[in-house]
C-alpha cells in the first residue's frame, strides 16, 4: 500500500478520506471478483449441459453430431473471440446493463465451446484441476493486489507470450504435435500466471481513475472480471491439458 499511501500524503487526505477510499477499493475489487466467479459458475454449468445434451448413452446426439463434427464446431470455437472483441471495443458506447448481458452471453457461449473437455479427460480429473487452479489464481491474484512491487512492466512480456502462445495454437490445429502442444500448455501457464497478478494490480490501479464516475465504475469492473476470467480459465485448460487424465 505504500503507493497508495503516497497519494494521500500528497494529496493531504485526512485519515477518515484515507478509510473512505479503501472502502471503495474493497468494494470495487469485490464486485469484479463476483463478476469473475458468475461467469466462471454459468461457464461451469453450460459446459455441463451442452455435454448432457450431446451425449447419450455414449453415443452423439444429432445436437453432438452438429456441435462436435460439422463446420458448426468452427462457429463454435470462435464466438467466444468475437465476444471478447465486440465488449472490449464497444464497452464505452453501451450502457452498463448492456454490458453486463454481452458478459453473461460470452460466458455462456464460451460453456458451450469448452463443453468437449467432458469427453476427452474424466470427470474426476476436471474437478481436481479445477480446484488446483481456483487455488493457484487465488493465490496470485491476492499477491498482486497486496504487493508493494510495481509490475506493470511485465505487461509486454507477457503480451509477447501470449502472441506466441496464440499462433503456436493455430499452428498445431494443422500439424497436431503432442510436443508442440506440451510446450505451449507449459509456457501458458507461466503467461496466465503472471497475467493473473499483473492483471489484478492493473485493476487496482484502475479504481483511482474511475471512482468519481459510478457508469464508469461499474464497466471498468466488467472489464477487470472479463481480464480474470480469462486468465482463469486458459490457466484452467493449460493445467488440463499437462496433467488431466484422459478418457
Amino acid at each position: 500500500m505504500a503507493q497508495l499511501d503516497n497519494r494521500y500524503a500528497t494529496s493531504g487526505y485526512s485519515a477518515q478520506n484515507r478509510a473512505g477510499v479503501d472502502e471503495g477499493l474493497r468494494s470495487y475489487m469485490l464486485g469484479v471478483y463476483n463478476y469473475m466467479a458468475a461467469g466462471v459458475a454459468l461457464t461451469g454449468i453450460a459446459a455441463y449441459l451442452t455435454y448432457s445434451l450431446a451425449l447419450s448413452g455414449g453415443q452423439l446426439t444429432p445436437f453432438g453430431q452438429a456441435l462436435y463434427t460439422s463446420p458448426l464446431k468452427w462457429v463454435v470455437m470462435l464466438a467466444p473471440l468475437a465476444f471478447v472483441f465486440f465488449l472490449s471495443f464497444r464497452v464505452e458506447k453501451m450502457s452498463v446493463g448492456a454490458a453486463q448481458v454481452t458478459f453473461w452471453l460470452f460466458a455462456a457461449v464460451m460453456g458451450v465451446s469448452l463443453s468437449s473437455i467432458f469427453m476427452v479427460f474424466t470427470g474426476q480429473s476436471i474437478t481436481q484441476i479445477f480446484f488446483i487452479t481456483a487455488a493457484t489464481f487465488g493465490a496470485l491474484s491476492l499477491w498482486g493486489y497486496t504487493t508493494k512491487r510495481d509490475i506493470s512492466g511485465w505487461g509486454s512480456f507477457l503480451f509477447m507470450g501470449l502472441i506466441g502462445i496464440i499462433l503456436a495454437s493455430i499452428v498445431n490445429i494443422f500439424l497436431q504435435s503432442s510436443a508442440l502442444q506440451f510446450a505451449v500448455s507449459a509456457i501458458g501457464v507461466l503467461v496466465f500466471a503472471g497475467l493473473t497478478a499483473y492483471d489484478t494490480q492493473r485493476i487496482k490501479d484502475t479504481y483511482f481513475q474511475v471512482a468519481g464516475n459510478a457508469e464508469l465504475a461499474a464497466k471498468s469492473a466488467i472489464m477487470g472480471a472479463l481480464s480474470l476470467y480469462l486468465d482463469f480459465i486458459n490457466m484452467f485448460m493449460m493445467l488440463l491439458n499437462l496433467f488431466g487424465n484422459r478418457e
